[in-house]
């Protein structure tokens, strides 16, 4: 018997997606390595993204980097979990095609969602849009459940591999919530503190400030700092 249509527990209203520090919206659904679920990803962290479609080459190209990055991804403890709205049987299709044009092989999961609930539980199909191929989307899951980052590319740009491993550790290492990654941040960079709550202390980040040779100010100061 043929299985039914993807689908997830509580779908979210069709036009308004989840927003960011709040729980993803449930899931289950079919992929190429058999059902997965949202909760079969508690205790880790999670990248969850869409693609327009199967068979078409900014998207081929981008799961080819996926694939290629995977090994970084997995030492950052985040596991991959590709959508689109295609069916299972087109998405093995297309990883055999991969694979055989490439040389390379997808082994994260693919989803299907042919019904588009987890589309539009997650905000990818607009209102109105004149194709269910309308968004590709990238959401980091925390190994809580709880969504921390959106991102939203046209069909017509790529997305890059490099900065979504940046964005990942920036994640990672702000995750206690009392520092902040600036502009281009990357692993091994100072962090920024939290501005000061108090007059107490801007007083004394103005003290720090005016010892320190750092181009800093009382509303900017990087971790190492006074």
């Amino acid at each position: 018997m043929r299985a039914g249509p993807s689908a997830v527990s509580e779908p979210g209203v069709p036009g308004f997606g989840p927003r960011i520090d709040e729980p993803a919206p449930p899931f289950t659904a079919r992929t190429t390595q058999g059902v997965r679920a949202l909760s079969d990803y508690r205790g880790r962290w999670l990248m969850l993204f869409a693609h327009p479609a199967d068979f078409t080459p900014v998207c081929t190209s981008e799961f080819v980097a996926f694939a290629r990055a995977a090994d970084a991804f997995e030492a950052r403890d985040c596991a991959l979990l590709g959508l689109s709205v295609d069916s299972v049987y087109a998405h093995l299709a297309w990883m055999r095609s991969v694979r055989e044009s490439f040389g390379v092989d997808i082994q994260f999961p693919i989803m299907e969602d042919i019904s588009m609930t987890v589309a539009e539980a997650y905000g990818m199909i607009h209102p109105g849009a004149s194709s269910t191929a309308a968004v590709r989307s990238v959401f980091f899951i925390d190994p809580e459940g709880v969504l921390r980052v959106m991102l939203h590319y046209p069909m017509a740009v790529g997305r890059s591999v490099v900065e979504l491993l940046r964005v990942l550790d920036a994640l990672q290492a702000t995750r206690a919530g009392d520092l902040a990654a600036p502009e281009g941040w990357q692993t091994g960079q100072p962090l920024v503190k939290a501005p000061p709550q108090t007059a107490d202390e801007m007083i004394a980040r103005d003290r720090a400030a005016a010892e320190s040779r750092a181009p800093v100010t009382w509303y900017f100061t990087q971790e190492d700092e006074a």
